[in-house]
């Protein structure tokens, strides 16, 4: 299954333009082997298929136990918060489907524009989501609730760092095979 062929592009666009400083492009020399067009180098971020992999496997413990405990506390919470609570809970189990798809497809397949909207909706999504549900306070957060939030905090934090930085690779290996096709 891929992406619709205009968000694929927005997304390659997005990750070579804002991302990915143009300026900062190294020479390409005929001595360097790691540019040559037969170069078939692996891109994909062991750490980031690692973190994925775990992820998938702990993100339905995390959802039962925010169920459980959105259950045991629903009753105490005031009426905009249970509101909130459940819109999240929705929220980040419709937008973590999608990010695992994403960040599966792009790191193993190596696709940018896939491996960028995997590392969009974790930074301006999930990560807010989770801090959230992690800090506020006035959501009565439990013991069980706070152990789990932590670790899917981990996982997301770790996927944004090595997530980014296999995007990086991805984007500059694409970039020098595009330029060195030019000149053949």
């Amino acid at each position: 299954m891929e992406l619709p062929e205009t968000i694929r592009k927005r997304l390659e666009d997005f990750s070579r333009n804002v991302l990915f400083d143009q300026s900062r492009t190294q020479p390409f020399s005929k001595g360097n082997d790691t540019f040559l067009p037969h170069d078939k180098r692996v891109l994909s971020s062991l750490h980031l298929q690692m973190s994925l992999y775990f992820n998938m496997w702990f993100f339905p413990l995390w959802w039962i136990s925010e169920t459980v405990m959105l259950h045991l506390k629903y009753a105490a919470l005031p009426d905009y918060y249970k509101f909130i609570l459940v819109t999240v809970l929705m929220l980040m189990t419709l937008i973590e489907a999608i990010r695992l798809f994403l960040g599966y497809a792009g790191n193993l397949q190596e696709k940018v524009p896939e491996l960028a909207g995997f590392w969009l909706l974790t930074i301006l999504l999930q990560f807010p989501l989770i801090l959230f549900q992690l800090f506020n306070e006035a959501i009565l957060v439990q013991p069980l609730e706070r152990g789990v939030h932590i670790i899917l905090a981990i996982f997301i934090l770790t996927q944004a760092l090595s997530g980014f930085v296999a995007l990086r690779e991805m984007v500059r290996h694409t970039q020098s095979q595009f330029h060195l096709r030019q000149f053949n």
